[in-house]
């Protein structure tokens, strides 16, 4: 650039009306930005500046006392103004040492103007100044940022673009991509960039935090001023740039950071979504696995590739999510488009499971993704890491068709080699069908306890008799009665006979609890909480609660699905 696009302290000291101006303290500050300028005449300015003002005054609302006139400038100071200019006169004859003092303590430009000058005139050609560069910034930021989205559409748009970011904002910018080589501009040896990345390691914890569409995060490395950020769309974050100047960045920096950072992440956006076209139509495979249609090794050898080996030997578990839209939301025809939410979805599954060690392989079928998560980390605890993924995925909500989809997910137990897919499946399907039982949006097959058996026993009679043997005289009691005692006897023992617990849960009083205990007692007999007839009534009721879902769900649970 040809011109500075930021007005600063020494540039106004070289307009005539400051000619008969003095900087008697804080020369060191003198590249300091002025955003704006204001005549303050009042101690008591907390709501008047908001920092980066030249700030004009004769003194006549200070009080002469020097103790005053020292806090008015610290205030000044702490507000984050540009600089104080005081015309010497009836309220200040002189500076006191002690200002001139406190101003190069804090390299606070400190001005004096030696004969009288009209601060309207002041203000009015700063301000003309300040306005025109803000008007050349605008124009100079607007051709910079389409230079930067047409440079994403050539080859190597990425690099280009940091090229130019590197050459217009005159810093040192790093682009660092998690599976990537880290990439200078301009070029640093070796000895030099192993600091700057250590840099950014230690922001691991605090690099969660911040958000693609977030301001550039600021922060101080070995006395040189870095702005950090994120590049990224759908709620994930695939790269960082980093901006290191010795300078505090200005406004038209940090934007140009964030044209430059919106402008790669479109072009990481497009290349995901090609590739995951391409996977797409590559694991149509995938489908005939988990159908169980593959059963000759090396057929599915040629089908996975030159990796078998180490794919089939990886501990995988099969999770199926289920997309559902709620009955309330309604689309237009347009948007109805089924193939691109999923592929939305899949995008962002693909990255989140990647972001945790996990790799999957994506297939589609109805409403539903199979997704066979390979898990390419074995030292850190897989079950732990997939949950953490599937948390994020029904946590993002960036997408427009996404945002109001309900996503329940049902994961098998962890197997081993890719033959293995199709009874992982069969387990998340199982898992997947006691969501109305559950009502947890994640349902693991290693966890479902005693469903695991009656899913298998669940043939049409077999259940039913078991019930009927079991839990008949209650059933019958609340079917002519209209009771809940079997819901009153679920509850009960679910919570280990503690009736205090059980009466708070059924939001009942104590004393109703009592006669309900009475009455299953009566119809089951006194020793219906002895151990093996205990067991055999829990049973009974799990099985009952999947046969019948809905009708031993508790009142709080019912009232939210009214």
């Amino acid at each position: 650039m040809d011109w500075e696009l930021v007005l600063t302290i020494r540039d106004a000291l070289k307009r005539p009306l400051f000619a008969e101006a003095e900087t008697i303290g804080g020369r060191g500050g003198l590249s300091r930005a002025i955003r704006w300028v204001h005549v303050l005449e009042s101690a008591n300015f907390d709501s008047l500046i908001h920092g980066e003002e030249m700030i004009l005054t004769t003194g006549i609302g200070m009080s002469m006392d020097l103790p005053a006139a020292l806090s008015f400038m610290q205030n000044l100071i702490d507000k984050n103004a540009a600089c104080l200019c005081i015309e010497l006169g009836t309220c200040f004859s002189s500076i006191p040492q002690e200002m001139t003092d406190l101003a190069n303590a804090y390299d606070f430009p400190l001005i004096v103007f030696t004969r009288t000058v009209r601060f309207v005139d002041i203000t009015l050609d700063l301000h003309s100044l300040i306005i025109n560069r803000h008007h050349r910034t605008l124009q100079e930021l607007e051709s910079i940022s389409r230079e930067f989205h047409r440079l994403t559409l050539t080859s190597q748009g990425t690099l280009k673009v940091l090229q130019l970011l590197c050459k217009s904002t005159r810093t040192q910018i790093v682009y660092i991509q998690p599976q990537g080589k880290p990439l200078f501009f301009p070029a640093l040896p070796p000895d030099e960039q192993a600091p700057v990345l250590q840099f950014f390691d230690s922001m691991d914890k605090e690099r969660e935090n911040i958000q693609p569409d977030a301001a550039p995060c600021l922060r101080e490395f070995r006395n040189k001023n870095v702005a950090l950020k994120p590049v990224g769309a759908l709620d994930q974050t695939w790269a960082y740039i980093l901006m290191i100047s010795l300078q505090k960045p200005q406004e038209f920096d940090c934007m140009l950071l964030d044209s430059a950072s919106l402008s790669i992440a479109q072009e990481l956006l497009r290349t995901r979504y090609m590739e995951e076209r391409k996977l797409f139509s590559e694991n149509l495979w995938v489908d005939e696995l988990i159908s169980g249609r593959i059963e000759d090794d090396s057929r599915v050898k040629g089908l996975v590739g030159p990796d078998y080996n180490t794919v089939n030997e990886l501990p995988y578990r099969v999770c199926l999510v289920e997309i559902e839209n709620p009955r309330d939301v309604h689309w237009n025809s347009s948007e109805n488009d089924w193939e691109s939410i999923t592929f939305h979805l899949s995008l962002i599954l693909r990255s989140i499971f990647e972001k945790y060690s996990l790799r999957p392989l994506i297939t589609l079928k109805n409403n539903r993704l199979t997704v066979i998560a390979l898990d390419i980390q074995s030292r850190l605890p897989g079950k732990l890491r997939l949950q953490q993924a599937l948390d994020a995925l029904l946590h993002t909500r960036s997408d427009e068709k996404l945002k109001d989809l309900q996503l329940v997910i049902g994961v098998s137990k962890a197997h081993r080699g890719l033959k293995q897919a199709y009874a992982g499946y069969q387990e998340a399907v199982q898992a997947l069908s006691l969501y109305p039982c559950y009502r947890k949006p994640i349902l693991l097959y290693e966890e479902l306890g005693v469903f695991q058996l009656l899913l298998n026993l669940n043939d049409g009679k077999t259940l039913e008799n078991f019930i009927r043997s079991y839990l008949g005289p209650l059933i019958d009691h609340d079917q002519s009665k209209g009771s809940e005692l079997l819901l009153t006897l679920r509850v009960f023992l679910d919570h280990d006979g503690s009736k205090q617990i059980a009466a708070r849960n059924l939001f009942i009083v104590r004393q109703s609890l009592y006669y309900r205990l009475d009455k299953i007692t009566e119809l089951l007999g006194e020793d219906f909480m002895l151990p093996e007839n205990r067991i055999s009534i829990q049973v009974a009721l799990r099985a009952y609660q999947l046969l019948y879902p809905d009708r031993l769900t508790l009142p709080s649970a019912r009232s939210a699905q009214l």
